[in-house]
């Protein structure tokens, strides 16, 4: 079964392409909604939603919602594909996806009334041939790349893919003058940081994987992320994201911090997701690193993440909170 576009894009579909989201390992989020969840009872569920999901998708969806021009592509294939793409389609999406895999994995959230979240997310299926299907999705990415004005690839990978992959496709970036943005984790996010190249986004858990240990303070977070600055110069930033305690820019020359204008109650699994979608619009608006406003970034990535909570389901925003809290979020340094 196939789990690519029914209809090939045009020149003029490339050339209008401005941010690439590459999701290699993406899923389809099933929500469900009751009341409060029993452990070792059966329950009835109240409500059912099936949306696409996976980081890089969650990302596409948000810019996707504020009027970015975006384009999602990554590996999937079997029905779970099939069902990818028309949930992309639905959603009004671009996507170009390879079909690689055996299936597209699931994740299950299970929402309570309360506002508690239970997530259970499946690791994937391994293609059958893992080289090869990294190749084929670093060469589509290469290609895209040519009506791209930034690179996202975000999220985790299908099982027996090596983990170096995210770092070729920030190469393929490099060469074709696209800046990068990567949030993974584990070896993925150190094979990235020792290749360089990209905008890093690690969370609290990923930064402490990293470093033995997790951070008590902010400031001990943002001396922590200066590890994956490498004295050459080639990670531009770290852009770490900090919870309730907010995002931080980590930069050779200077750091800064800022957190959300108050105390936000909600679903916090997309907030990432938005964070990085902010990193990557505004990476798309410059044009270049060197021109990056490093400061209106943050600013624009904590509201915006800071809008997800307020949303039952990743890949969304709350628009009105977003733009309000823009003017509100206060920077320091660090």
């Amino acid at each position: 079964m196939d789990c690519r576009r029914r209809t090939p894009r045009s020149r003029d579909d490339r050339a209008a392409t401005v941010i690439l989201a590459v999701a290699p390992n993406p899923a389809l989020d099933v929500t469900y909604g009751l009341g409060e969840l029993h452990r070792g009872r059966v329950q009835r569920v109240r409500t059912v939603s099936e949306r696409p999901g996976g980081k890089a998708v969650n990302v596409g969806r948000v810019l996707h919602e504020l009027g970015e021009r975006v384009l999602v592509t990554g590996m999937c294939g079997g029905p779970g594909g099939v069902a990818l793409q028309a949930a992309l389609d639905r959603a009004g999406v671009p996507a170009d996806l390879l079909d690689v895999l055996p299936d597209v994995r699931r994740t299950l959230v299970v929402q309570e009334t309360s506002g508690m979240t239970t997530s259970l997310w499946e690791p994937g299926y391994a293609p059958v041939d893992p080289p090869a299907a990294a190749d084929a999705l670093t060469r589509h990415v290469s290609e895209l790349l040519a009506g791209a004005d930034t690179l996202v690839v975000s999220g985790s990978l299908p099982p027996g893919v090596d983990p170096g992959l995210p770092a070729r496709l920030v190469d393929a970036a490099v060469a074709a003058g696209v800046p990068a943005v990567v949030d993974v984790s584990g070896p993925a996010l150190r094979a990235a940081a020792d290749a360089g190249g990209a905008v890093l986004m690690p969370n609290a858990d990923e930064l402490a994987e990293l470093i033995g240990h997790r951070p008590s303070t902010p400031a001990e977070a943002v001396r922590a992320a200066r590890r994956l600055l490498p004295p050459a110069g080639r990670v531009p930033a770290v852009v770490l994201t900090l919870g309730t305690d907010g995002m931080a820019v980590v930069r050779p020359d200077r750091a800064l911090l800022a957190a959300p204008p108050e105390r936000i109650q909600g679903n916090a699994t997309g907030a990432g997701d938005a964070a990085c979608a902010a990193v990557a619009r505004h990476l798309a608006a410059a044009g270049s690193l060197d021109a990056v406003d490093w400061r209106a970034l943050l600013v624009d990535a904590v509201a915006l993440s800071a809008a997800a909570v307020l949303r039952p389901v990743a890949g969304e925003v709350d628009v009105r909170a977003y733009r309000r809290w823009r003017d509100q979020v206060r920077v320091e340094e660090a």
